[in-house]
């Protein structure tokens, strides 16, 4: 009989009936890959299902997960919960023992599955102050109750009939999750998303990505407590994908030649590196290599999709792609055929370059709220378009407000936040969700973000300035690694800088500059002000006189989500960082302090 996909738990049934992998999900340990098979998914998620009735897990109970990376583990756990009618409250790894501690309180968890001994400190150091009945590892942790015990006490199939019926009484409106989002300010808010936000949002997303079903391989190391991965990770199981984890963003290089994968996902900070990588190693050439490296990046910065550029440039492409281009695919695993990105606008000259390249990225957008996806951009039926996110995708309704506003509303938007209907009105104007995000529409169905409503500001003039703009023009340069643009209810707009400490360290030695090698000396030296200068000048030659950057500063430190400049998610901390750097902001606007 047919698996009818209606709840996050079919995908697995489905993959197994469709596509039966050998490889279903592939994670490395102890320098080897260790895979399991469509079918031992399933029976250790049933295992893990039974263990939690067992442990006398409820309808409706919250089963937490903090895991430093992606890993087999927290799939098989995730089906096990959910198969139960529980809900899986993912928590980020990087975020506070604090917020550790306000989480599991708020959402009442009754276990925590966590992935390593790191993690597992943070969570002793608080867990006294919470309702946790158990803390499960997947790691081997010494004198710690591990993962395996659930999955034993699983064996004991007496109570199959219980889960049988647990699961029947889960319909596709049951609450499957609960995602906390990190906020830029104030407390996280625990998102409420239901079985059916999720499967009706991968459905609609699917034709947007093409796989070769039940061949394809996928490399995953986002955050699977991003909804942004999560949501893929069920979109492969529903195409038969092999999933292979990443390690961690530092051995991303090598897992990409070890998998060979045939897509990935990634926000778009990952694929600034990636090219800032590739640059670097077109430094080290010299004659006539350097310059076709150079005379390949010139042409596929001018990349247009569907031939635009006419005859000669396919022509001259082919050639870049042959001698050039070939080698950037090698070095990424050699079949790489589709990324995705999310999460942050992307940078129109990685769009061109890496589609020129034969390596397009997909941008897509949505949010936490919208389970995620709204829109993405697509390759077939003339579905790619730069500088946008792609067309809506199907079900999805979006509109635009009078004040520019996007509002979206469709089967994917959340049930609301948890225990805060007061936050949830806010956002909600029937069954319309308000993003905070501001957009336009053109005559195509493309959809474009023109900036965030709540990050543009008034100058004393009285001239708004939309923040994100500047910011993401400025983060084209390979010497700026971030950047936020300042000056609500100042004279001007100026902006606070990190200097790309590890490209501008490469730059002071290939151009011999006297400047020392410490984040402090680069962001004091005048050599390298100078230089930015310039970079801030070519930035602002697009923009009008009154939104143009009149001064800046350079910040002597790495903006970091340790350091609390950053959320989980990468995104800017503003009123955190102007905070830390306040002393940079008074010398900007002359204040005394």
């Amino acid at each position: 009989m047919s698996v009818k996909i209606t709840r996050i738990f079919d995908f697995p049934y489905y993959q197994l009936e469709t596509y039966n992998l050998e490889k279903a999900l592939t994670t490395k340990y102890d320098d080897r890959w260790h895979s399991i098979s469509s079918k031992t998914y399933l029976d250790q998620a049933n295992a893990i299902s039974r263990g939690l009735l067992h442990l006398g897990v409820q309808q409706n109970d919250k089963i937490a997960v903090i895991s430093t990376n992606n890993r087999t583990e927290w799939n098989v756990l995730d089906i096990g919960v959910l198969q139960l009618g529980a809900q899986n409250v993912p928590i980020y790894p990087t975020i506070s023992k604090e917020d550790y501690e306000y989480i599991l309180n708020h959402c009442e968890a009754k276990y925590c599955f966590v992935s390593d001994v790191e993690i597992l400190e943070k969570l002793n150091a608080i867990k006294g102050q919470t309702r946790l009945q158990g803390i499960y590892t997947f790691d081997d942790i010494a004198g710690e109750k591990n993962w395996n015990e659930v999955i034993k006490l699983g064996e004991d199939s007496s109570n199959q009939s219980d889960l049988d019926a647990r699961k029947a009484a889960v319909k596709p409106e049951t609450l499957a999750t609960l995602i906390y989002t990190s906020g830029t300010t104030g407390r996280p808010k625990g998102v409420m998303l239901s079985h059916h936000n999720l499967v009706t949002n991968v459905i609609d997303s699917e034709k947007r990505v093409p796989l070769k079903k039940g061949k394809s391989k996928a490399l995953s190391f986002l955050p699977v407590c991003h909804v942004f991965e999560r949501m893929i990770l069920y979109l492969y199981q529903y195409c038969g994908v092999e999933i292979h984890f990443a390690e961690s963003i530092e051995k991303i290089s090598d897992n990409l030649k070890e998998v060979s994968p045939h897509v990935m996902t990634a926000v778009p900070r990952l694929y600034e590196k990636v090219y800032d990588k590739i640059y670097a190693k077109g430094e080290d050439l010299s004659g006539v290599k350097k310059f076709l490296f150079y005379w390949a990046i010139e042409l596929g910065l001018k990349f247009e999709p569907y031939g635009a550029n006419g005859w000669w440039y396919e022509q001259k492409l082919k050639l870049a792609r042959k001698l050039i281009f070939s080698k950037w695919q090698a070095g990424l695993g050699g079949q790489l055929e589709l990324m995705v990105s999310g999460s942050a606008p992307l940078q129109a000259r990685l769009a061109r370059v890496f589609a020129a390249a034969g390596m397009p990225i997909m941008e897509g957008y949505g949010l936490t709220e919208t389970s995620p996806v709204v829109s993405v951009n697509c390759q077939e039926n003339g579905g790619f378009r730069i500088g946008t996110v792609g067309r809506i995708i199907d079900n999805v309704e979006v509109k635009i407000a009078d004040d520019g506003e996007i509002l979206v509303k469709g089967p994917n938007i959340m049930q609301g936040y948890f225990k805060d209907d007061d936050r949830t009105n806010e956002v909600m104007t029937g069954d319309f969700f308000h993003t905070g995000d501001k957009g336009e529409i053109d005559a195509d169905g493309f959809l474009k973000i023109t900036g965030r409503k709540k990050e543009m500001f008034k100058t004393s003039g009285g001239k708004y300035v939309i923040p994100t703009l500047l910011e993401n023009e400025l983060k084209q340069s390979r010497f700026i690694e971030q950047v936020m643009v300042v000056g609500e209810g100042e004279k001007m707009p100026a902006a606070l800088i990190q200097p790309n400490f590890e490209f501008i360290k490469d730059w002071i030695d290939r151009k011999e500059k006297k400047v020392g090698h410490s984040e402090k000396e680069i962001a004091q030296s005048e050599i390298i002000v100078k230089r930015i200068q310039k970079e801030v000048n070519k930035c602002n030659a697009k923009f009008g006189k009154w939104e143009q950057i009149k001064r800046f500063e350079l910040t002597p430190e790495i903006w970091s989500i340790d350091g609390g400049h950053l959320t989980p998610t990468m995104k800017m901390k503003r009123d955190k960082i102007k905070a830390l750097f306040i002393d940079l902001y008074n010398k900007i606007y002359d204040k005394v302090t």
